[in-house]
């Protein structure tokens, strides 16, 4: 249960927030002035403080301070109703995470809260890379006793007691944050904030100014200023993950930070000195976009002063057990019952399954496994289709609403099937074919081809949106090949 302070002098801001945060997810404690906020802070001990600036008594500005010298993890999000002051400009500064106006936006403080919240948990969270977790082991981990795993593991070590650049690279799923947090928990900066930022998840206009902040007025709806990650994380840990999905501007800023130290917010022109620890992560091959020249190559060499490449899921299948065992008892701790079991069969299963999605994969196939087993024993029949029978997902047709199967639909799903059997055999002799990202790259250089490259029919066609098309042609570095605007 996440724990929320809110330090706050009028009632009905208080009666608000009981409203919007009435959650068995939640425990909301209030406090109507700074000093009653400090007294309640080492007994509450909450993910997350939400305060006025204006209080009676103490100010909120002062009050950030004396919570930031009791434990510099504590998130504070800061409300004013006066958004153009320096006072809340300078509360972030102190190491706010972020500020509200009022009055505010109920939406947008639940964002807001959910992700303060989210990366509460990850600074608190240790993450443990002993090879097997033998005293909480139902706790946050990195779980493996293979020889990949283990030179990942030393690789950890190694980091978390010097100060160095890393990047983590690996396909999605296998697990790049967890070993980014693992890094930190064990560094000299634990004490020190921790803030993962998904590069690919937030629009290419937007990161610019979530990375470093900006100027009021730099941009259309630059109301007010605002205190960028960087400047938040000073002297603490800054994780970029799918970092190459940056646009060239933010690479220059990015690189410059790393060089020198010094960065400037959107639209400003001061010199802003920060000390900030960069571990960044990618699932794509940034030797290869640093070729076509989709990412800087000043900037990869700055980032790659140690790289962690992590093993996928197939390639380590000796782990599968410990991790189903892990999982089993992760899930029986968060339901607070009895960890279930699980069957030869259903263990062989998953020893052969490919996982295309690796680890994350695999603990979305145990969470289903354990919500619809009937018994306290997993058995075959517990798993995913895909997992249980792979070729069904391939052999298998699900019309979209509103249509009806083609003519001789009977005949398509033979085909469909021969060719999916032959797939599966050719992974069988060479375990390294990625057949997922193959064949969906084909269909994709297909579908533009058959459409003359016209990426709104070409996206119907496949059944998916434009946007992720658009994303799919970026990944798979088809768009020079067919020559794509």
């Amino acid at each position: 249960m996440a724990k929320l302070l809110l330090i706050d002098d009028e009632a009905d801001v208080q009666y608000s927030f009981r409203r919007i945060f009435d959650s068995p997810e939640i425990e909301l404690t209030t406090a109507a002035s700074g000093e009653e906020g400090l007294k309640l802070l080492p007994r509450v001990k909450p993910d997350l403080v939400i305060m006025d600036i204006r209080m009676g008594g103490i100010t909120g500005l002062e009050t950030l301070r004396r919570i930031r010298q009791i434990d510099t993890k504590v998130l504070v999000i800061l409300m004013t109703a006066y958004g153009t002051t320096q006072t809340a400009i300078e509360a972030m500064k102190l190491g706010a995470y972020d500020y509200l106006l009022k009055p505010f936006d109920v939406p947008k403080l639940k964002e807001i809260v959910q992700g303060a919240l989210k990366t509460a948990r990850d600074m608190r969270q240790v993450v443990s890379y002993q090879p097997l977790l033998e005293t909480e082991d139902y706790e946050l981990g990195i779980v493996g006793r293979s020889e990949p795993m283990q030179k990942v593991f030393k690789l950890i070590g190694q980091l978390a007691a010097s100060d160095a650049t890393a990047l983590i690279t690996g396909e999605s799923g296998t697990g790049k944050e967890l070993v980014a947090r693992a890094i930190y928990h064990h560094s000299e900066r634990a004490a020190k904030p921790f803030l993962a930022i998904n590069c690919a998840a937030i629009p290419e206009q937007l990161l610019e100014s979530e990375l470093f902040g900006h100027e009021k007025g730099a941009f259309t709806s630059a109301n007010n200023q605002r205190i960028g990650r960087f400047e938040q994380c000073h002297q603490g840990t800054i994780f970029l993950d799918e970092i190459g999905d940056m646009t060239p501007a933010t690479q220059t800023k990015i690189l410059r930070v790393l060089q020198s130290g010094t960065f400037e917010r959107v639209g400003g022109n001061q010199p802003i000195h920060v000390d900030v620890r960069v571990i960044a992560a990618t699932n794509k091959p940034l030797e290869q976009a640093v070729a076509a020249r989709q990412f800087r190559e000043d900037l990869f060499y700055r980032l790659n002063v140690v790289r962690i490449q992590l093993p996928a899921l197939r390639e380590r299948p000796e782990d599968i057990r410990l991790l189903v065992n892990y999982f089993l008892k992760k899930f029986a701790h968060d339901q607070q019952g009895q960890p279930k079991s699980i069957a030869g069969g259903a263990l062989k299963i998953l020893e052969k399954y490919h996982w295309p999605g690796n680890v994350r994969e695999l603990e979305n196939a145990i969470q289903r496994a354990v919500v619809v087993a009937k018994g306290d024993v997993i058995l075959p029949a517990d798993l995913p289709p895909e997992i249980n029978d792979p070729g069904s997902a391939a052999t298998t047709v699900v019309p979209s609403p509103g249509t009806t199967p083609a003519a001789g639909g009977e005949e398509g799903l033979t085909e469909m099937g021969s060719v999916a059997r032959m797939l599966f055999r050719w992974a069988k002799k060479d375990p390294k074919l990625k057949i997922i990202p193959a064949v969906e790259r084909e269909l994709i250089i297909h579908a533009l081809q058959e459409t003359k490259g016209n990426q709104v029919h070409a996206s119907k066609l496949l059944g998916i949106t434009r946007a992720t098309l658009r994303k799919r042609v970026e990944k798979f570095g088809i768009r020079k090949e067919l020559n794509i605007v």
